[in-house]
């Protein structure tokens, strides 16, 4: 178009001026390009217009929907669904809780107002999808929308992460339905990257508990940093096949980096790192499961502390680096058989920071979407059975997230962490156990499915907590690690103890893990 006018301009130029035409005006050359310019460019918009007017109107099948986010991803997408004449979807509003937006209109939709008019607007406009444009979006954002929209009568569908749509701009194929990870466990993370390339590019890396739900992960994570090797220790044979599938495409289980070894065995343990001698370590092999470990407190001994001690004691045997023990939130104000094992295990560690050279860390989080046993498998597993989902209190509540963020923010607080700290991830807000039994049971499209409240088990909190009360947690260079410091416990004094039955073994893990142990071995 521009040649056009240029050409055009010149021909004028030269007819007027060199030729002398004394009909034609001189300023002929220069406004008629200009009013040449306006022609175009309105036709140019009669006709995108027609062609979008036709396109909304191209298909009466089409699912008519209200696209929730007037943002860029928001607009975006729905030039994409009227543009696209088999996209499936119709777009006939915008919604947008910014006031800013209010006049917005793209391609011929109109923002239609905030949220709290979406039932309105979906009876308007006959919409029977609301589309959620917020690939940033938190958890709790989605579940509100996601419950507005259902009220409404609507389909809800949304878009992933931005991480997950190619190039950025998403299109009616990056659309999917509405996930638990979208309604529990979804957030941002934003991540120092050349900080833990810098950690881990080029180093040994060893994860113990590598076949398992945070281990596996951790491979994966840690496996895009380019450590030379990455050695994946477990006891777990299929675990670490899985494990090798997910990360070479082959599970043949026959690469020097595959360690099938108990972290109980301390002889095992000193051979393993002796072979390997890596320099980082990260520690995720453990015992979790509460009422089981309730009722066999001496198990939690033999893995959870005495494992604990064998690791780091071939750790430092090899002069490792980074040594980091994953901890969890119940190790905090622990009360149950799980947390007080996991407490004294971040002692042990702090210890061992006093002892020998190198960086000794933990790191605190909550319960995390799609581990092995989490309590999303068990109340889908319990609705596929048709019921009932069994709930132990109606205010019980658990902080979430998904596994990918929390070994993301695992290897930020490894790369950041002080020795001798205990990292604490922000695990944002707690949510209602019987809220994700409702979730569950209404993405299952049943009506037929009871909750039943079985009373708390022995060592259940109704809430969970990251810090403990004497714990002064100070801030770290991400907004979402925090930092604590716990009393190291003479691990040389523990190695010596013997627990012949569960009962002497449950009684000295809770005594070390009181608040009363802890404030005497501060001396306070």
């Amino acid at each position: 178009m521009g040649r056009t006018v240029l050409l055009t301009t010149l021909v004028l130029t030269v007819l007027v001026f060199a030729l002398h035409l004394r009909p034609v005006p001189r300023s002929v050359p220069f406004t008629a390009p200009a009013f040449a310019m306006l022609g175009m460019f309105a036709a140019r918009f009669i006709i995108r217009s027609i062609r979008t007017r036709q396109a909304a109107l191209h298909d009466g099948d089409d699912q008519r929907a209200i696209v929730f986010g007037a943002g860029e991803a928001g607009r975006r997408l729905t030039r994409s669904l009227i543009r696209d004449l088999g996209s499936g979807y119709t777009p006939v509003a915008l919604l947008d809780d910014d006031s800013a937006k209010a006049r917005l209109r793209v391609e011929g939709v109109k923002v239609r107002g905030t949220r709290t008019a979406m039932g309105k607007v979906a009876q308007k406009h006959g919409a029977d999808t609301l589309i959620i444009a917020l690939p940033q979006a938190e958890a709790r954002t989605i579940r509100e929308l996601t419950l507005l929209g259902e009220d409404a009568g609507l389909d809800v569908l949304t878009l992933p992460p931005v991480r997950e749509i190619i190039g950025g701009r998403p299109t009616a194929g990056d659309l999917r339905n509405v996930d638990v990870a979208d309604l529990l466990g979804r957030r941002p993370v934003e991540l120092d990257m050349a900080v833990i390339a810098e950690q881990i590019a080029g180093k040994r890396v060893l994860v113990t508990g590598a076949g398992g739900s945070i281990g596996s992960e951790l491979c994966r994570q840690i496996a895009r940093f380019g450590p030379s090797k990455l050695f994946m220790l477990d006891r777990d044979e299929s675990g670490l096949q899985s494990t090798q599938l997910s990360l070479h495409g082959n599970g043949l289980l026959d690469s020097d980096e595959i360690v099938l070894a108990d972290i109980r065995d301390v002889e095992t343990m000193r051979h393993a790192f002796e072979s390997a001698r890596p320099d980082i370590v990260f520690h995720a092999a453990a015992l979790k499961h509460l009422p089981l470990l309730e009722a066999h407190p001496l198990e939690a001994w033999k893995t959870n502390v005495i494992g604990t001690m064998n690791v780091l004691h071939a750790a430092s045997g090899v002069g490792v680096g980074t040594f980091v023990n994953i901890s969890t939130d119940k190790a905090a104000n622990p009360t149950c058989v799980l947390g007080y094992s996991k407490r004294i295990a971040e002692r042990i560690t702090a210890d061992f920071s006093h002892r020998f050279p190198g960086r000794y860390v933990s790191v605190r989080f909550g319960n995390v979407l799609g581990s092995r046993g989490s309590v999303v498998h068990a109340f889908t597993a319990q609705i596929q059975l048709g019921g009932p989902i069994t709930v132990t209190h109606p205010d019980v509540e658990r902080y979430f997230m998904l596994i990918p963020e929390a070994c993301q923010l695992v290897l930020e607080a490894a790369s950041i962490g002080s020795d001798g700290e205990v990292m604490v991830l922000d695990m944002g807000e707690q949510v209602k156990i019987v809220e994700v039994a409702h979730t569950l049971i209404r993405m299952s499209g049943r009506r037929d499915i009871d909750i039943v409240y079985t009373g708390l088990r022995p060592g259940e909190k109704i809430g969970e907590e990251l810090f403990s009360d004497h714990e002064a947690r100070r801030p770290t260079s991400h907004s979402l690690v925090a930092s604590v410091q716990v009393p190291a416990i003479d691990s040389a004094s523990v190695a010596e103890l013997s627990h012949g039955d569960h009962g002497s073994a449950a009684a000295w893990m809770r005594d070390e893990a009181t608040d009363a142990a802890l404030t005497y071995a501060r001396g306070d």
